[in-house]
């Protein structure tokens, strides 16, 4: 295809992304209330279910979280309101945007190379919604409980404003997501020549060192905390090794 047909084909793949996105933004504006209180609200209460199974099976019960919630500009809710919206639309129609992105991709692959990425948008969107779900129910309630119970003094109270609050939960969420897909990374940049399974395995510790520093960035500054997020990530690493390895057997069979 000529430059400029491969640009309208991108274009309309694009607007097919944007329109899907649009249409769940919509349908999540429509129920923001219900969802700005069942879905992020609630994860300030002591029955939110990570808590509830912490206090359950670990014995580790939350208290009530002592913080209460408003909104300091003129357009604070009606702003949180849309990028709620927004941020919800892409995660919810990501398979179908990663689809279209890979669709423009794809015909310019080798057909050996084709076959080795079969159900890519499959495994890419199961990671990206594996780390979601991580960020979800494990690392937000646990910066929220933590955050939200600290006090300096008892005369201090915590009154959080919409926009530290969604901001916390909101990049916690996306950034866990997108920390999932690091398997998927380490495989396609192994393929394409970028990087060796030599690469990744000599840099293990400063990758070590790095998670870390990611999970005390995303997470309360309390160890546990900091170990549940950096482990499941260092596995993921491990992962992308694995893989990073069976693509350079077959490379070099």
């Amino acid at each position: 295809m000529p430059f400029l047909d491969h640009l309208e084909e991108l274009r309309w793949r694009l607007v097919r992304s944007a329109g899907l996105i649009l249409v769940f933004a919509v349908v999540i504006w429509f129920f923001q209330e219900w969802i700005m209180e069942h879905v992020f609200l609630s994860m300030s209460n002591p029955d939110f279910i990570t808590f509830s199974l912490l206090c359950e099976y670990f014995g580790m019960c939350v208290d009530e979280i002592p913080i209460s919630m408003q909104s300091m500009t003129v357009s604070g809710q009606f702003s949180y309101a849309l990028l709620m919206s927004i941020m919800g639309g892409f995660v919810f129609s990501f398979p179908f945007v990663f689809y279209q992105i890979w669709g423009f991709i794809r015909p310019g692959l080798k057909p050996n190379e084709k076959r080795t990425v079969n159900g890519l948008t499959f495994y890419v969107s199961t990671l990206f919604f594996t780390g979601i779900l991580f960020g979800y129910f494990i690392v937000s309630p646990l910066a929220i409980k933590f955050f939200g119970s600290y006090q300096i003094s008892d005369q201090i109270q915590n009154i959080f404003t919409i926009n530290s609050y969604m901001s916390t939960i909101i990049s916690t969420v996306f950034y866990c997501g997108l920390f999932f897909l690091l398997p998927i990374i380490s495989y396609l940049l192994t393929k394409i020549g970028i990087i060796t399974p030599a690469f990744l395995k000599k840099y293990r510790k400063h990758s070590v060192v790095g998670v870390l520093v990611l999970s005390a960035v995303i997470t309360p500054p309390d160890v546990i905390s900091q170990v549940i997020v950096a482990v499941p990530i260092v596995i993921l690493y491990e992962i992308g090794i694995w893989a990073s390895i069976i693509v350079y057997r077959k490379m070099n069979q």
